[in-house]
């Protein structure tokens, strides 16, 4: 089977030969098709034709698979074709002509349903130490054999320099030619899918990367005039010319979907988004993807900080999305465990637990609401129950992690036992459960924000960085450190997880843990997913810092946490709720023989069994 996404831009092989070349440049006087003609030769041009909508076109017949292409905008200036399939050089070099119908796919894969799904983010440039495609693909079978069942792939979306975690990319088409070729990235998906692992991208669509982005100078439409975003200049959804814009993105998120064969798109802080629209963007791209893959399992998950649990369906439904990073937990689990209060976690400060047990029952914490400088909100409303499967649980990812000073995981900030618990607290509810790479084997290397920005862009990330975090940056007995350089190589290559790591006696502990946890998950929690209620779950707090959580299905079955997230072991005096024929499925710091009345430190236990009549 080969697969091949129709795009009304970029470049694209013709029938009868020879390759059709066409660009939205409204605003642009004059454009010509550059093309590469070799080492120290200008390139040739070729006249292009405008229509009265701004669209320039042109045939070349003798154009080819492997062509290298710009555009010249108005005599002067030489740009990337903003639909390149792939920059071999990177995005501010020619674009190449690219055939997708030379990669053969599978018949057979169709995806894995919801219920199944257990995430792990991944860098591409981070996972293995050669940072391509081609070297995670041979990494992939020891993940499945742990029991992912989805890889969440951190944006590849081209954009200038050798490192930088994805989130400023400027060719949203083509991927970063540090990783590889299409036909790799391709590979690297089907090795997944041999392995019974669907694979996720991160796509971004609230912004263009400060370098390397050129709409503004031909097609500056692109850009909304009344709206802004916190990275620059926000993308028009709704205002003149929108049209041509958000065609642009919503073909982007077909394409992965149909071309790359991808099974779904996490897109990046839809917050910033700001579209007036009915139906809005968001709700146009589900709706394409819900009508182009039919037949196949393809999901689409939102990060999205004003928690608009409206845009959220358990069942796949046009204009809504499948699932939520719910930051509420994280947030919540984050200041239980270190008292942090500051940033993201200013409004869990305040009976942490009970927040967290909020919200293992109910997902969502608090409603949108406006925020105040920092971060903090306005107004604290509680959120109504939402279907528990959702939201997306998480101990780390990227942003909790890599945007802190010094990049630590939540492993080297929590008191020593209480790690390993805060990782199966993410993985063993009825939510939706992440990985963060390395975390599989409690890796204590740190996560580190990094970019290979040059020039002036170079030094405004440093300060930048320096302003927001060098107050924080503090070694472990409180002295003053100093602040990772992000534009540094070292600060990219300390972010690498270490592999040696995982062959020590404690990362193979942590390696049993998780898939300990996910083969009770794949057993007990995944297939009862259908029977989960909704808005019937409840939790007690048990002394000063332990838990009974209590989530309930249809068919009257309870699944029961005991859990004690402090140092020091908890007498219970009072007993849980009687289950008909209950069943132990995991125990983690819970040696067998435990009193009944007591539950040791940093420990939790999982049952399950009938309520009782």
């Amino acid at each position: 089977m080969r697969s091949r996404h129709e795009m009304p831009f970029g470049a694209s092989l013709a029938a009868g030969g020879g390759v059709n070349f066409r660009l939205w440049g409204p605003a642009a006087r004059q454009v010509d098709l550059a093309l590469d003609a070799g080492v120290g030769a200008p390139p040739r041009l070729v006249p292009a034709a405008c229509d009265a909508q701004g669209w320039w076109e042109c045939h070349v017949p003798e154009a080819t698979a492997g062509t290298l292409y710009q555009w010249r905008i108005n005599g002067e200036l030489l740009v990337p074709d903003p639909a390149s399939r792939q920059n071999p050089l990177g995005p501010l070099q020619p674009s190449c002509v690219v055939d997708p119908l030379q990669f053969e796919w599978d018949e057979d894969w169709a995806g894995r349903p919801w219920s199944e799904v257990v995430l792990y983010e991944l860098h591409v440039g981070a996972f293995t130490p050669e940072g391509t495609f081609t070297a995670a693909s041979e990494r992939l079978e020891e993940l499945a054999h742990l029991g992912i069942t989805a890889l969440e792939v951190m944006p590849v979306a081209d954009f200038p320099g050798r490192f930088g975690w994805g989130y400023d990319g400027v060719l949203p088409f083509a991927p970063h030619a540090a990783y590889g070729t299409p036909d790799e990235f391709k590979y690297f998906i089907q090795a997944a899918h041999r392995l019974g692992m669907m694979v996720f991208l991160d796509v971004v669509y609230n912004h263009f990367g400060p370098a390397g982005n050129y709409l503004g100078r031909y097609a500056p439409q692109f850009f909304s005039q009344s709206h802004a975003s916190p990275w620059g200049a926000a993308i028009n959804f709704d205002g003149p010319g929108s049209r041509f814009v958000r065609d642009f993105f919503v073909h982007n998120a077909l394409y992965w979907v149909q071309e790359y064969r991808i099974d779904g798109l996490r897109l990046d802080a839809v917050h910033a988004i700001v579209d007036a629209s009915r139906p809005d963007i968001l709700q146009e791209i589900s709706t394409g993807v819900r009508a182009a893959t039919r037949g196949r399992h393809v999901h689409l998950v939102l990060e999205n900080e004003n928690n608009h649990h409206e845009r959220l369906s358990a069942q796949p439904r046009p204009g809504c999305y499948d699932g939520q990073w719910n930051d509420d937990f994280h947030h919540a689990l984050h200041a239980a465990l270190t008292g942090e209060t500051q940033g993201y976690y200013h409004d869990y400060g305040h009976e942490p637990l009970n927040l967290l047990a909020r919200a293992m029952t109910h997902g969502m914490l608090f409603e949108p609401s406006e925020r105040k400088p920092g971060g903090a909100r306005r107004e604290r409303r509680e959120a109504p129950p939402q279907p528990l499967g959702t939201m997306v649980n998480y101990a780390n990812n990227h942003d909790q992690t890599g945007n802190r000073a010094l990049g630590e995981r939540l492993g080297q900030l929590a008191p020593p036992g209480a790690g390993p618990l805060a990782l199966l607290l993410s993985l063993l509810t009825p939510a939706t459960p992440m990985l963060f790479f390395g975390d599989e084997f409690g890796t204590e290397t740190p996560f580190r924000y990094f970019a290979d920005w040059e020039g002036e862009l170079r030094e405004a990330v440093r300060q930048g960085r320096q302003r927001e975090f060098g107050h924080m940056a503090r070694a472990a007995d409180g002295s003053p450190v100093e602040l990772p350089d992000p534009c540094d190589t070292a600060t990219f290559e300390a972010s690498r997880p270490d592999p040696a790591h995982r062959r020590t006696p404690d990362g193979q502990r942590a390696l049993e843990l998780v898939q300990s946890a996910l083969a009770m998950r794949r057993q007990h929690i995944a297939p009862r997913q259908p029977l989960l209620l909704t808005g019937h779950h409840t939790a007690q707090r048990v002394g000063d810092t332990g838990l009974r959580v209590c989530w309930r299905y249809s068919d009257g079955q309870l699944l029961v946490l005991e859990l004690n997230l402090g140092a020091q072991p908890l007498h219970v005096p009072a007993a849980g709720p009687a289950l008909a024929g209950e069943r132990e499925l995991l125990r983690h710091a819970w040696p067998e023989g435990t009193a009944p009345d007591v539950w040791p430190a940093w420990a939790g236990r999982w049952v399950m069994g009938a309520a009782a009549v």
